[in-house]
């Protein structure tokens, strides 16, 4: 091995580049199917075609990789698939702002035309992500890649649609709905986020007709009560039973509405009294059909007032809010006004306040569907981890609503339902019907809108491994093993996969589901653009390298909490990956010909040699476990601190000797060790970080042209010593005490006193003899001495205790009196200029009369500080004098 082919440091961006070029080139990430071995499956959450990298993404698909590594290295048929997601609604959004530039809208250019520039624009930017992907290491087999709206993806939906129709889980109908008014679409109850905001409660007089009262509700939309068709009191509220069956007027309106009796009135809520709106809030449209209440809708599909709001015809929901308050203040019918916190319901893409509203629209039935979905986790069949996130997935099923998924777009799955203009008969078809099948009629008309982008995205773990075919893929690799996946889309994404999983597969979609959290600053606030902290993580990437980026975003990471990203754990990896840069230049360094380690004898194994193989096949024991509970944090902090500090400042140190020593006996054993020791750390690495350990692999001696189809190491029972590491951990803590000690008294690195060790026990001073030198050299003595008793300690020694070992070094041993009180007296010189200073300030009336009370206060303190320093100098200094006579 030539030395001159191995930089003397570690540079990320001429390797990473290199090295993904060789896996992709060798096919390494391709899984082809062996029946011999045991499946391992990952789908990738597949990222927006709009999107870009973003920390989120890096988290979650650096966790995928490692598991994928990991796994294909332990053996197993391991296949991550890829894709990306058409993302209906964001990919709209963009396409429209596109347009707008040009002064076009999509209602001008035409659905077919409007098709053909998003289908451009998943061409220009789809693929931007998948590069990013790759930069970041991703070993996903890019063969299989898929897209939601592939070809036999788009097949899958059909068909899926088709089945619930067929099954009746599927009905078109008018409902109660959430309708973005800038968007201008449905979305379904978990793409609404709701924010606390500071609202007011309006109380609003409703006469009772023929009689000189009034009905008083409290409301926080005033806007909306153009709309109302009753108003509702508890059936037991004995305030207002007298009025149950009469009627009221609706003020503004001069409407006659009845009022009703219905338990889902609150008693205690404002006076008792509710407002029903059936088109504008979907509590009210459910007591709106247990009563047959008509349905009148105020609003416009962009929130504005339409003609059945009279006078407030045309007006934003917001401007008709003033003045229907103004007018019912002029009447004498506004009560009163108070402050109010309320959930304000805003659509997950824009934000803006989505409006309840009723409309014929596309549903899936969810009851039947989430009970064996509730079943399948209850169960056991699918685990969350941690467990406690199962509880957010229980209380979303148990609650949950039927399912709009019809959405007023052009970009996604169109819904495959046609209308016979001729008879209105409506059919639900897998391909395109020729004729109506009532009447004969060719005269049919396509279904406008499209499907939910997340009705496509619940089918992603079978129908990326080809259902509805029955291919090799799916019988073999579904059910997956696990999802990653953020805690925020559980019930958007994960629910969603597991019931479409039970009922076309009749299977879960994966065993497990490992929920990380959100990447946080350095300071653990979210990352947002409004803040300006987010990062970018090819930034990172090309500054500190893809490793980097990956040992920052897992250490100390645990599954389901939230991590904070900081320049110092990229300093730390980057300070890492030097250091076991250097070891392995190190290494190489004495392997200057070829070795035969066929001669290698394990008799000629020292100490150290058996420590560290031993620890080695121990943190292999430990790391495997962590990777098979999904702890990758922890995994990782055990790799690095074993590479770190028992390997690189330890072992290697303590074979120095017999590698500059060529005659030493044991020398070939020790370049086996570390040979054998730096392999099996770069594996345990890999995952984690799989650039510069697929770089240092290939050149060391092993049998693999990749670290990356090396086998994982095992752990080997004959390996365990834990005498050795017994032993070794006895040696290393009486040195690091020495240190401690020679630090601590500022004692110059090539002073080299000499020590003595009190111990009883004679197998431990048989260790301390053994290992002599090895105790000598690394803790900087020149000799030590062993006794039973402290009869020989100085009684000025300085002291250290470990386990069976007192360690005494003579005080005489560590200093050079006279040096030692040369600089005391520089020292004291120095404080009583000080101090002169000082005091000096402090009996100069006009600067304690004039100056600042906190500067008065901080020269007084150091007075106090400089006085206690003093007299521990001259302390000293007596001490040293004593020694010295």
């Amino acid at each position: 091995m030539n030395m001159n082919d191995i930089p003397k440091t570690y540079v990320p961006g001429e390797v990473e580049e290199r090295i993904y070029k060789f896996w992709m080139e060798k096919d390494y990430f391709h899984a082809e199917i062996d029946r011999n071995k045991e499946p391992f499956t990952i789908v990738m959450p597949p990222p927006n075609i709009t999107g870009h990298l973003h920390m989120g993404h890096a988290l979650d698909n650096t966790l995928q990789d490692i598991l994928i590594r990991f796994r294909r290295m332990q053996g197993y048929c391991a296949l991550w698939v890829p894709g990306t997601d058409h993302a209906s609604i964001a990919t709209e959004v963009k396409i429209v702002e596109k347009l707008a530039e040009e002064g076009l809208t999509k209602e001008q250019l035409g659905r077919e035309k409007f098709l053909e520039r998003a289908w451009a624009w998943k061409k220009q930017y789809g693929g931007r992500i998948v590069e990013q992907l790759k930069r970041l290491g991703c070993s996903c087999d890019w063969k299989r890649e898929r897209f939601t709206m592939d070809e036999n993806l788009s097949k899958a939906v059909i068909e899926v649609f088709v089945r619930l129709y067929e099954k009746g889980l599927i009905y078109r109908g008018e409902r109660i709905i959430n309708w973005c008014p800038c968007c201008l679409t449905t979305i379904s109850d978990a793409e609404v986020e709701y924010e606390e905001k500071e609202g007011k409660l309006w109380y609003i007089r409703y006469p009772v007709k023929g009689e000189n009262e009034y009905l008083t509700v409290a409301t926080t939309r005033p806007e909306t009560m153009l709309g109302d068709t009753a108003v509702a009191v508890h059936p037991e509220d004995e305030r207002y039973k007298r009025f149950i069956g009469k009627t009221v007027i609706l003020p503004l309106v001069n409407r006659e509405i009845p009022v009703i009796a219905d338990e889902y009135v609150e008693k205690e809520f404002g006076t008792g009294v509710v407002k029903i709106t059936p088109a504008h809030d979907p509590n009210d449209f459910e007591v709106g059909r247990r009563h047959n209440l008509p349905v009148i809708d105020v609003m416009n599909d962009n929130a504005t007032m339409n003609e059945n709001a009279g006078i407030y015809n045309g007006l934003d929901r917001y401007e008709a809010r003033k003045r229907i308050v103004a007018d019912l203040e002029k009447l004498g019918l506004l009560a009163e006004v108070k402050p109010h916190k309320h959930n304000v319901g805003t659509c997950y893409r824009c934000h803006t306040v989505i409006e309840p509203k009723v409309s014929k629209q596309w549903f899936v039935k969810m009851k039947p569907l989430a009970e064996p979905a509730i079943e399948a986790v209850k169960s056991r069949k699918i685990k969350f981890v941690p467990e406690r996130f199962s509880k957010i997935y229980f209380n979303w099923m148990e609650n949950i609503q039927d399912w709009c998924i019809s959405r007023q777009l052009w970009w996604g799955h169109r819904i495959p339902a046609w209308y016979c203009k001729d008879c209105d008969h409506m059919q639900v078809a897998r391909t395109a019907p020729e004729k109506c099948e009532k009447c004969g009629s060719t005269n049919l008309v396509q279904d406008e809108d499209v499907l939910d982008t997340w009705f496509s995205s619940a089918l992603w773990p079978f129908s990326t491994l080809g259902w509805p075919e029955k291919t090799e893929d799916l019988e073999f690799f579904y059910p997956t093993n696990v999802l990653v996946t953020g805690y925020d889309i559980i019930f958007f994404w994960v629910a969603r996969m597991i019931f479409s999983g039970l009922e076309h597969m009749g299977d879960v979609p994966f065993r497990y589901v490992l929920i990380h959290g959100l990447v946080r600053d350095a300071l653990g606030r979210k990352m947002s653009k409004s803040l300006g902290n987010g990062v970018d993580p090819i930034e990172v990437i090309e500054n500190y390298g893809t490793d980097a980026l990956r040992y920052a975003l897992t250490i100390g990471t645990s599954p389901g909490n939230d991590m904070r990203f900081s320049e110092e754990k990229l300093e730390a990896s980057r300070n890492f990956a030097n250091k076991i840069w250097n070891a392995f230049r190190f290494v190489m360094m004495n392997f200057d010909r070829e070795v035969n380690f066929d001669n290698v004898k394990k008799e000629n194994f020292a100490l150290p040699d058996r420590w560290i193989l031993s620890r080695v096949n121990t943190v292999t024991r430990e790391v495997t476990e962590n990777l098979e509970k999904f702890e990758l944090g922890i995994g990782l902090q055990k790799i690095y601190e074993f590479i770190w500090e028992e390997f690189c400042d330890w072992y290697i140190e303590l074979v120095k000797p017999r590698l500059f020593d060529r005659e030493a006996k044991g020398r070939l054993e020790a370049l086996y060790v570390l040979n054998e020791v730096l392999k099996n750390s770069m594996k345990l690495l890999h995952p984690f970080m799989p650039f510069i350990t697929e770089e240092i692999y290939q050149h060391l001696y092993t049998e693999d042209e990749s670290i990356m189809i090396s086998s994982w190491p095992a752990y080997r029972e004959e390996l365990n010593d834990p005498d050795a590491e017994a032993r070794m951990s006895t040696i290393m803590e009486a040195i690091r005490s020495i240190r401690n000690i020679k630090a601590e008294m500022k004692v110059p690195v090539n002073k080299r006193p000499k020590a003595i060790l009190v111990m009883e026990d004679r197998e431990m001073e048989a260790i301390f003899r053994e290992e002599e030198s090895t105790f000598i050299r690394l803790a900087g003595v020149s000799a030590f001495e062993i006794c039973s008793d402290k009869s020989h300690v100085p009684h000025d020694a300085v002291s250290s205790v470990i386990k069976g070992v007192e360690i005494y070094i003579p005080l005489d041993e560590l200093l050079d009196f006279e040096k030692e009180m040369e600089r005391l007296l520089k020292e004291k010189e120095n404080l009583e200029k000080e101090l002169d200073r000082v005091k000096g300030k402090l009996s100069n009336e006009s600067f304690v009369s004039k100056a600042p009370q906190k500067v008065v206060d901080a020269e007084r303190e150091k007075l106090e500080k400089y006085s206690e320093l003093y007299d521990k100098v001259l302390e000293r200094i007596q001490f040293i004098k004593s020694k010295m006579q």
